[in-house]
Order: structure tokens, then sequence, then C-alpha cells
């Protein structure tokens, strides 16, 4: 049965115009990594280019993060994000001419790699920064959680669809990808809501207001750089194509079953805080979160069942989902609208961080010690940052309600 606050959600037609429009993104997304990942693997054979991928994606959203925070601020974001998502399908139409044509290769893959790194830098902060826009503080928790509900299940959905797509061949993934793409652009194109600029003249106090802001915030810091040290130390997603045929004896269909584990495990367990959201001891349970992702991450490591692989990526999942949720709620709730982007840009560079040069350190470690060796020391490594911590951020550690001022360490 739904509650009063989640019928209220659905009775907001722009916030599901955007839910809409970020889930067939998110399939559409999904599907083109899978075929990127594999394809690259089919190219080289190589654990190292592999992580190249991550990193080729990283630095430009590194680079470009804080100046999109601001053009967060200042421009309709919803705009901002449906021109990143439309790069993204003409990422996917040239990949398709590459391999239709017959020139794809390693250079290109990374070039592209690039652009899809240019669109994330673009389209993070201004993801972020439209919910609050959307719904009232006191639906903000369930929001999240429920966007966070729907990306989960398209990433179940995205890399089960690519993989089985796949044997067709990529060219079938890429013409898929292109045309999701393009509807979840002009989708999110039609989102409304009142756009208020933020004021003042550009300058570098301006662009790094939201470090500022952060830096003064320890619990949020903390927040952020928690996910940032676990997803980079324990994020095992550009070894899946290893893991997928050299270890557990599968092929592509199996790689996308392993793709989209984590997310079963986020979907499962984001429905249960649609139902019953976090609202006390959000800190320690962040905490927490973390050091089960890093405990599945370490079974993961050593399993040589696919079963078993399976459950534990799951379980990653729904641990990092919680900490998704919790850490979003307080991004959002603690920071004024006016630098809101900001804020949500200096977040997306920690997520990027964590997800795309973890995939780089998960490529270049595996290189050197071997696949297995790589995800173990990295959950063993989240385990002891979750620890760590508890004593650097106290603050953190002791937040109760996530409505609230900002508290600080």
């Amino acid at each position: 049965m739904q509650t009063p606050s989640l019928r209220r959600l659905f009775g907001e037609p722009r916030f599901v115009k955007f839910w809409i429009s970020r889930f067939i993104g998110t399939i559409a997304n999904q599907m083109l990594m899978v075929a990127v990942g594999w394809q690259m693997y089919d190219l080289t054979g190589s654990a190292w280019d592999l992580g190249l991928v991550g990193l080729f994606q990283f630095v430009p959203a590194f680079l470009l993060t804080l100046p999109a925070g601001h053009v967060a601020d200042r421009l309709r974001r919803n705009r901002i994000f449906a021109t990143c998502i439309l790069l993204q399908a003409a990422v996917a139409l040239l990949l398709l001419a590459a391999t239709t044509q017959g020139f794809a290769n390693r250079e290109l893959i990374l070039g592209v790699s690039v652009a899809l790194g240019v669109a994330r830098a673009f389209q993070m902060p201004a993801q972020q920064a439209l919910i609050p826009l959307l719904v009232g503080p006191e639906l903000l928790s369930q929001a999240i959680a429920l966007a966070a509900s729907g990306m989960q299940t398209a990433i179940i959905a995205g890399p089960a669809l690519g993989g089985a797509l796949y044997v067709a061949g990529a060219a079938h993934v890429y013409a898929a990808s292109m045309a999701l793409l393009m509807v979840a652009g002009t989708l999110m194109a039609a989102v409304h809501y009142e756009h208020r600029p933020a004021a003042g003249a550009i300058t570098l106090e301006s662009a790094f207001a939201g470090v500022t802001f952060l830096w003064r915030n320890r619990p949020l810091l903390g927040a952020i750089s928690l996910d940032l040290f676990a997803v980079l130390l324990g994020g095992a997603t550009a070894l899946l194509p290893i893991f997928a045929r050299d270890i557990l004896h599968t092929g592509p269909e199996g790689l996308g079953l392993l793709r989209a584990a984590p997310a079963v495990g986020a979907l499962a367990i984001s429905l249960v805080l649609l139902r019953w959201p976090v609202r006390r001891r959000s800190g320690s349970l962040l905490l927490v979160s973390v050091a089960v992702f890093g405990l599945a991450t370490v079974v993961f490591g050593l399993s040589s069942h696919f079963g078993l692989s399976l459950l534990a990526l799951a379980v990653t999942g729904a641990a990092d989902n919680i900490s998704v949720v919790i850490r979003q709620s307080l991004v959002q709730l603690d920071t004024p609208d006016e630098i809101r982007g900001r804020v949500s840009a200096v977040n997306s560079i920690f997520i990027g961080a964590s997800n795309q040069l973890g995939e780089f350190e998960s490529g270049a470690t595996a290189a050197w010690f071997g696949p297995v060796a790589s995800v173990v020391l990295g959950g063993v490594g989240t385990l002891l940052v979750a620890a760590a911590w508890i004593r650097l951020f106290p603050g953190l550690a002791r937040r109760d309600h996530l409505v609230r001022e900002p508290v600080r360490a």
C-alpha cells in the first residue's frame, strides 16, 4: 500500500517526467557501457585497457565538474541534463557507424570515453540539484529513494538487455542505446520548474563556493569522501569482463547478469527505504553500509561460483544504495539552493573519482597482482576506511536525523 507521501510523489507530473527520462536514459547508458567494455576486451584482451576506459572518462569529468556546477546554478538544469543525454546518443551513433563500417578500434573507444566523461561532468551536478526543485524538503529523502529505485531497475534491465543484444553484435546494442537516449533527452527537455539563477558575478571565489561550503561542514565532507574511498578501493566493475570470461567461465549474457546483480540488491533495498525511510541514526547507518559493502566485495573476489558471485554483488548494491540515499539526502537538505549546483558538482567529482578512477585502479592492480587479489585487497581497504572515518569525522558518526541544520564536528 502506498503511503501518503508516496502518493504525493506520484502526483507530481514534473517529478514523474524526470523519473521516466532518467529511467530510460540509465537503461541506454548501461547498455552502452556493457558494449563498450566487452568490445574493448574483444579488441585488446587487456585489463589495462579496460582500466583506461574508466580513466579516460574520469579526467574530463574531474577537470570540468566545478565549472559545470556553476553552469547548473545559472542555467536551467533540465536543459543541461537533456543536452548531456543527447551527447551520449551521438556517441552511440558514432560507435554504431564504427562497428558497421569496420573502423572500431582501441583509440576510438578511448576517444568516445572522453566524450562520455564530458557529458558526465555536466549531467551529474544538474541531475542531483534538480530533484529539490521538483519536490519539497519533506519528500526529498523518498524522492531520492524513488529515483534510486528507478535507476537500479534500469541498471538491472540495461546490462542484461545489452548483454543479450551483444550476442547478435555490438551494432545492435549501439542502435538501441541511441534510440532510447533520444527519447530520454526529449522528455527531460520538457520538464518544467521555477528557475532561479544564482546571482553575482562569476569569480574564482564563487566557482569554489561548493568546496568552501563542504570544507566548513565536515559531516557532509565525511559523507562524500567516505563514498569516494569506499568505491575507489572496493569497486570491481571494470574487472567484470575478466571475472565473467576467465574465472566464472561465462559469456556476454553472464557479464550482463553480473553487471545487473548490484542493481538487484540496490532495487530491493530502495523499495524498503521507500516504505520505511531513514529517520534516525543516519550517520551510523551510513558507516555500517560501507563496511558491509567492503565485506561483500571480499566475498566476490574470492568466489569462483557464479551464483555466489551474483549474491555477493547484490549485497554490494544493497549496501551502496543505503549509502547513496543517506549521502544525497544530507547533501541536498543541508545545502542552500543558490549553491546547490556547485556543491553537487563537488559531490560529482567524488562520485566520478570513485567510479571512473576506481575502474582504472582496478585495472592497474589487476594487471600487477591479478584480478582476485585486486578485488580482495580493495574490499579490505574499504573496511579499514569505514573504521577510520568514525574517528576522523565524529560529527558524521553522531548524525541522527536527516532533516536538520548543518552541524560542524
